[in-house]
């Protein structure tokens, strides 16, 4: 029985889960809020899953709901999350016994996604100090930003800018605005920081560390650094042009800026929705074309083994060369001169299918709890799905058994389709047979 739950696919959706209990009860304290409202465990519950999931998504405002004690728990919890709580837990323990149990590689090769065991020493190393260095260096920016600009005192513009880069760099999206960043949105000292921590975040860490090594020599790049580096470059150019086209003379949006406003808030519009969260616009009013072009943004999401979410840029593209090649009717597919596996291929696809899945039946049950429309619903159940946390409004006033359906999603989200569907099968055994093939009609 134990070591069933303790199998190391196992272990990383039961770590999560413990460490969201363990979030919810503190937040559940007394000294965790403002008020004294005794109807407390769904609040605390919804945001300690969306702060461990790096989601967002809230029932109650962070920045008036929660005293600072609660927000340092939110903030830790976020940290946590990102960096993933077994790759945390290994890092610690080879702080302090200096080694590593095969068990422990195991997990945190899973959760880094490094191939070699000898490999993961050095990846959770780089990996703290990666996060280290940015979440510092944006900190930094955005602290004398609010402290010059802002008049906060240097507590509070400190408290803030810390807060903020760690919920960007990790795309959670949590702010201590009742607004998030729409009182920023023309400005660039605070927005274009917060947006390159996004960006990092969502490249993953395997990308960065090629990044640091390789540079610019693409000649040297690996097909999934390619895949990532490419793919993020055109989703933001697409969202960010996409935002722009469809919501520049609206008075409800980008309308009242002014033009670097609009070019800035339209950045933000296609950085914020790869799973980080932020808005610096109403989403509850943009126009339907907005709300579709975000959701495709957000199911595809950032890169593998990264703080963002989604089905994962590198997936979106294997499977759309997948079918490049076969329209042209070419048997393997083959990226930057290499061909592409069998079995990455159907990871792909099962990855995909099962986003898709989820959020269908996400979807359908909000509408079944919720009088809410299709539009709303779906940006809702893909937000929390692909642990972004923009949301046009509707979440604080869904039904109690809504939210736990939003938790669900934020929960399958972060772990991972294939991670939870592996979790809850049997250990894998191989097949040492093969059935006659048969081709049925396919389309």
């Amino acid at each position: 029985m134990w070591a069933l739950l303790l199998h190391p696919v196992r272990s990383v959706p039961l770590a999560f889960l413990g460490v969201i209990l363990l979030g919810a009860g503190l937040l559940m304290l007394p000294a965790s809020r403002t008020g004294s409202s005794a109807d407390a465990l769904m609040p605390a519950l919804f945001t300690a899953v969306s702060a461990v999931c790096v989601t967002g998504l809230i029932t109650v405002d962070t920045a008036t709901f929660w005293t600072p004690f609660g927000q340092g728990v939110i903030v830790v919890l976020i940290q946590v999350g990102g960096f993933g709580i077994m790759t945390l837990a290994t890092l610690l323990a080879l702080l302090v016994r200096k080694s590593l149990s095969l068990r422990n590689q195991l997990v945190a090769q899973s959760e880094t996604h490094t191939l070699n065991f000898g490999d993961v020493r050095a990846v959770l190393f780089r990996v703290a100090g990666i996060m280290a260095v940015v979440e510092a260096g944006i900190a930094v920016i955005l602290t004398i930003r609010f402290r010059t600009v802002y008049d906060d005192n240097l507590a509070t513009a400190l408290w803030h800018g810390v807060f903020h880069s760690i919920s960007a760099f990790n795309n959670a999206g949590f702010a201590l605005y009742s607004e998030s960043l729409v009182s920023f949105a023309e400005d660039p000292w605070i927005i274009i920081p917060i947006c390159a921590a996004v960006i990092a975040g969502g490249l993953g860490f395997p990308v960065i560390i090629a990044l640091f090594r390789d540079g610019l020599r693409i000649r040297t790049w690996t097909v999934h650094t390619r895949l990532t580096v490419y793919g993020t470059v055109l989703l933001l150019a697409i969202g960010t042009l996409m935002f722009a086209a469809f919501e520049w003379n609206r008075q409800e949006t980008l309308g009242p800026l002014s033009l670097g406003g609009k070019i800035l808030t339209s950045l933000a519009g296609g950085v914020f929705p790869r799973t980080a969260g932020f808005n610096s616009i109403d989403y509850g009013a943009a126009s339907s074309e907005t709300l579709m072009v975000t959701d495709v943004l957000m199911f595809i999401g950032g890169g593998s083994a990264s703080t963002a979410g989604g089905i994962k840029i590198a997936t979106f593209l294997v499977l759309g060369f997948a079918i490049w090649n076969e329209i042209r009717g070419r048997e393997n597919v083959t990226i930057a001169h290499r061909s592409i596996s069998a079995s990455v291929q159907r990871q792909a696809l099962s990855v995909a299918l099962l986003g898709v899945a989820a959020v269908m039946v996400g979807t359908l049950l909000l509408l079944m709890l919720t009088n809410h429309g299709l539009e709303r619903v779906l940006f809702e159940s893909i937000s929390a799905f692909a642990t972004v946390g923009l949301s046009t409004g509707i979440t604080p006033s869904l039904p109690d058994s809504a939210q736990w359906v939003l938790m669900g999603l934020m929960f399958t989200g972060r772990i991972g389709t294939i991670t939870v569907a592996s979790a809850v099968a049997l250990s894998s055994r191989p097949q040492l047979y093969r059935l006659p093939e048969e081709r049925p009609i396919i389309g």
